[in-house]
């Protein structure tokens, strides 16, 4: 009894165990993963947008059904290689740190997007045309696949155990800022120009703008440091090869943990309940994510008959409304948990996504727009909580391999193929209410991964020592673990004096 009672001793924290962050650091740090994110989803509100516009242009040959369908099937397709951008960058920064392959991914972002602004059209090179959009978007999708879980990684490495949540829901603020920038752009653009104008030559302009972003974004990512939590990472398995040799040479079971391959095994055999829980929130933001960004425009154009401006301002404004929530409900969840707001929204998802879109039907301004709110409001519960919860599943030296893979694989079978899917049932089918069943199967998917997730708001991420703001609330935290260990070795004296009593 005493041998188990002294292993469940814990021993109490001290000045060195916890991390007092840096504000202007975390703030530069917090900035410069948000702007990738603005920088991404800028093309993602300029493609959805533009679905119809380069339908015409690259596949002009098909009916404008079979055009929407070719264009998410381009979509889609760069969905198909993030999970191999995530085999590559994920275990990389996992090895040579975060701010690295976070610069890498930025580089390869903006060079392929502003490709895209130069491409000729199926006019002037025929299918040619097609497939170099094709190569844009791939390129496009194996660098994401290590943008997003690098910058989740980076920001909650960075970030206070009891403001996570707050300073994570900005890195989807960018999101949702760079859609809405994205949108916007086009919907001025096509009030502007026209219709003939776009298919002509406006449909090039957002994408140029993305060289200049990428640029900025690269600046600001070049500036970072490493986070605290990969330095200690690193000087720990300094530490370890150190002794390693010194004990008598390298230790071939502890290089092979360490090596690409161990660590991809460590992750699917130690981790694979964490995978499972990061997949199933992933699935549940992506598709409600994709649904209401990339397919809704198109769905109420395409589906519904309603003009294209009308379309896009009532999904501007829905990104505009989480835009302006986003940040509440990140913090928010630091107050009262990552788990309620996350069950909270998958329940009512179940229950409002069909009255959602039969409001998005009745036609007109006003239905439309409180069915778009709607789901404006169950997208920000995700949204705003995401960030802080996926790095949190995973310990430290596998954080942004393991959160890489598993999300890389949830949006390319689930997330990105939404709008190709939905438009295809949609389709098939003949039926309205397509894009409300789809949502409801994706938030009962997302309450089970929800109901085996652990609390961890306030907590210190796993693998990591606690993280606070300044050196008052280090010291009241030492002060309170002194206590609690005092606590803790007077219940063991108690048992091992009066073990009758227990």
């Amino acid at each position: 009894m005493l041998r188990i009672l002294l292993r469940r001793r814990k021993q109490p924290l001290s000045t060195d165990d916890v991390t007092i962050t840096d504000k202007p650091e975390v703030r530069r740090a917090v900035s410069a993963a948000a702007l990738g994110n603005t920088m991404e989803w800028f093309d993602f509100g300029v493609y959805a947008y533009l679905a119809g516009t380069l339908g015409r242009v690259f596949f002009p040959s098909s009916s404008p059904g079979a055009q929407v369908v070719s264009t998410f099937a381009t979509f889609a397709a760069a969905f198909l290689v993030r999970p191999l951008g995530g085999l590559v960058f994920g275990p990389l920064g996992d090895r040579i740190g975060r701010k690295r392959v976070l610069a890498a991914t930025m580089i390869m972002m903006a060079i392929s997007t502003f490709a895209v602004g130069f491409l000729p059209t199926y006019a002037a090179v025929g299918f040619a045309a097609p497939i170099l959009l094709l190569v844009c978007r791939l390129v496009q999708g194996f660098s994401t696949g290590g943008e997003y879980a690098g910058a989740t990684t980076y920001i909650a490495e960075y970030a206070p155990d009891k403001r996570r949540g707050f300073l994570g829901s900005w890195l989807d603020f960018g999101t949702f800022v760079g859609y809405s920038l994205g949108s916007g752009l086009v919907t001025v653009l096509t009030a502007v120009l026209g219709d003939d104008g776009m298919v002509d030559w406006g449909w090039r302009l957002p994408f140029l703008v993305a060289g200049p972003l990428g640029l900025i974004g690269l600046y600001m990512r070049l500036r970072l440091e490493e986070t605290p939590a990969f330095q200690r990472e690193a000087e720990l398995a300094h530490e370890a090869a150190e002794k390693s040799r010194a004990e008598g040479g390298d230790d071939p079971v502890e290089d092979a943990r360490q090596s690409g391959h161990g660590r991809l095994k460590e992750i699917f055999t130690q981790h694979w309940e964490a995978v499972l829980i990061c997949m199933g929130l992933v699935l549940l933001y992506n598709v409600t994510n994709y649904m209401v960004t990339s397919y809704l425009p198109t769905f109420m154009t395409e589906t519904l008959g309603e003009d294209d401006l009308t379309a896009q301002l009532l999904v501007l404004g829905t990104m505009i409304v989480v835009v302006l929530t986003i940040t509440t409900v990140g913090r928010t969840s630091d107050r009262w948990g990552r788990r309620p707001v996350f069950m909270a929204g998958s329940l009512a998802m179940i229950v409002l996504a069909i009255p959602a879109v039969l409001l998005i039907r009745e036609g007109g301004i006003l239905l439309p727009a409180f069915g778009c709110l709607i789901l404006g409001l169950l997208l920000v519960c995700f949204a705003g909580t995401s960030a802080s919860t996926l790095p949190a599943l995973f310990p430290t030296r596998l954080r942004y391999g393991a959160l890489s893979i598993s999300f890389n694989i949830s949006v390319s079978l689930f997330g990105g193929t939404t709008p190709l899917i939905a438009a295809a049932l949609v389709q098939a089918t003949g039926s309205e209410m397509i894009p409300a069943y789809y949502l409801m199967v994706a938030g009962a998917i997302g309450f089970i991964a929800t109901f085996f997730l652990h609390e961890t708001a306030g907590k210190p991420l796993r693998g990591s020592g606690p993280m606070v703001e300044n050196e008052e609330q280090a010291q009241a935290l030492v002060a309170q673990s002194r206590t609690e260990a005092g606590r803790r070795a007077r219940d063991i004296w108690i048992r091992l004096r009066h073990p009758w009593r227990h």
